[in-house]
């Protein structure tokens, strides 16, 4: 058996190939490309594929693959929004995602943006390396007593607020229902409009879904303190950035933290340092001072990649013994 897996990084590579050796399922067959309408062909005569998670797996996508005689879809990450899951049921094809790994390594490079915006990292070290070493402009706060708004409190969010906690703020918490573990840090939960209209930092950890799309709007981020901490770290969608790129444009919030970006497809995970980048609203996201962007890397860590890889193939393990298991979205 032959896996082929699409949008493969270097440091996944052996690791992937390795665990589908040890667990005698075949040999995985890696490529840097990722699944787009232009290289599904690639994947003719595969039975099993994977997926990253910025993959094109659109309606047309999935029919060429099942075209090709694909008949499973192993996508390497929880989210899934990317997936027309209806029209894989229509063509019989099984869809599986991974639905837990390490919530800390996402909550932890959160906290990383966090602190680099508020406490000017970047620019100070930019300043260092030409031996620039003055201090004006890089002045930050203290996060203790300040309070941090916590946008989703399920795994990650919970991962991020025991750091708040750690730093001693006060906590908030906006979700469908409290989470225990965060109550019993002293979260109190309130409504979206006074989380945002009170925090000092707001951080992102809810799903990107129809009804959470442009959670924050341009009538949120009007809500939120002049000079508020904004992060994401979750899914880019979440974020209207336009309208985040008109208030920075007006000088607010104290820095902004962004590890996702909505049009980020076709450009996160890629060398695009030799090319025109097109992209209009992102070109000028990245040029405020205020403003610190990564590349979707928040997940990317040796132990959050080590249970992506053996959710991964314990899913494409349950296929091929015909098991339902617990990731099947389809199928």
């Amino acid at each position: 058996m032959k896996i082929l897996a699409f949008g493969v990084q270097a440091d996944e590579q052996p690791l992937i190939e390795k665990a589908f050796t040890d667990a005698g399922l075949g040999e995985a067959h890696c490529l840097k490309v990722f699944l787009t309408e232009d290289t599904a062909p690639i994947a003719a005569g595969h039975e099993i594929i994977s997926t990253s998670v910025n993959a094109d797996l659109s309606a047309a996508v999935l029919r060429t693959l099942a075209a090709g005689g694909t008949r499973m879809i192993a996508q390497r990450s929880t989210g899934f929004n990317n997936i027309d899951l209806d029209v894989a049921r229509g063509l019989g094809l099984t869809v599986a995602r991974v639905s837990y790994y390490s919530p800390h390594s996402v909550a932890e490079f959160a906290w990383t943006l966090a602190m680099a915006v508020n406490r000017r990292v970047v620019r100070a070290a930019a300043r260092t390396r030409d031996f620039d070493f003055r201090l004006d402009g890089l002045l930050g706060r203290d996060m203790r007593g300040r309070t941090a708004g916590v946008l989703g409190t399920g795994k990650i969010g919970e991962a991020f607020t025991r750091i708040a906690h750690g730093f001693g703020m006060r906590l908030l918490g906006w979700d469908v229902a409290p989470n225990p573990e965060c109550v019993a840090l002293g979260m109190e939960y309130v409504d979206k409009d006074e989380l945002l209209a009170s925090a000092d930092l707001i951080s992102l950890h809810v799903p990107l879904l129809p009804g959470t799309r442009h959670l924050i709007d341009a009538g949120a981020l009007r809500a939120m303190k002049d000079d508020a901490i904004l992060v994401n770290s979750s899914r880019g969608g979440l974020v209207d950035t336009e309208a985040l790129v008109d208030e920075l444009r007006a000088g607010r919030f104290a820095g902004v933290g962004l590890d996702v970006y909505e049009a980020e497809a076709g450009l996160f995970f890629l060398d695009k340092s030799l090319e025109v980048v097109a992209d209009d609203t992102l070109a000028r996201l990245v040029t405020f001072p205020n403003v610190l962007v990564t590349s979707h890397q928040a997940y990317y860590t040796v132990d959050a990649l080590e249970q992506i890889i053996e959710a991964t193939v314990r899913n494409v393990g349950d296929f091929l013994a015909g098991r339902r298991g617990d990731n099947v979205l389809a199928g």
